[in-house]
């Protein structure tokens, strides 16, 4: 039986961080984020749907998309934001869970679906297992100012457009407490998977 994981938090908890450790475990993953920029590439179904939706206007000359012209009309716009995720998401969640059946047909012990919006998007059904990783509201802001250009008023809208990861840690089967040093947090995660018979007792 494989056991299926979903990996969530929210911006700037380390999640990245996690799911690094995981590929040094040998356990795969399959990244969300990573199939939302494979399913608008040139020649995708999503990408020609979009361009039928938005028009030539959001192509750059190599006519791959334009994320920025992309992203301003729909940041400002919520039918079209909707538009936008009615073409996109569904592709995102197919391409996932090719890729997990794929997994699941070679019966690898573990294998680990990386969502960030795994609860906004209500996929939980798709795993059999959460694991949120999740950091003080202070070292989260702290992250995002750190890794992102933003302004710290940014930041806070950013992690305000998400659900509260204090919440989500409420609801998941098991949190990896990420304020600490890297060490801890593999000691966490260790944990866990020794816990839940994927890994052996070291």
């Amino acid at each position: 039986m494989t056991l299926v994981i979903g990996l969530t938090g929210s911006i700037g908890t380390g999640k990245s961080t996690v799911a690094k450790m995981f590929k040094q475990l040998g356990i795969p993953v399959i990244d969300a984020d990573e199939i939302a920029r494979l399913v608008v590439e040139p020649g995708k179904e999503a990408y020609e749907k979009i361009v039928e939706t938005f028009g030539e206007d959001i192509l750059q000359k190599d006519r791959t998309l334009d994320r920025k012209k992309l992203g301003a009309i729909v940041f400002n716009d919520e039918a079209k934001r909707k538009q936008l995720n009615g073409i996109v998401h569904p592709a995102i969640r197919k391409e996932m869970l090719r890729q997990r059946d794929k997994y699941l047909q070679q019966h690898v012990p573990c294998v680990v679906l990386d969502i960030p919006l795994l609860y906004e998007s209500k996929l939980e059904h798709f795993v059999d297992k959460v694991i949120v990783v999740k950091t003080s509201p202070e070292v989260q802001l702290e992250r995002i100012l750190a890794r992102d250009d933003l302004s710290k008023e940014e930041a806070l809208k950013r992690i305000n457009a998400q659900i509260d990861v204090a919440k989500k840690a409420e609801w998941a089967d098991a949190v990896i407490d990420n304020d600490g040093t890297i060490e801890e947090t593999e000691r966490q995660l260790k944990d866990i998977l020794t816990r839940w018979h994927i890994l052996t007792d070291e």
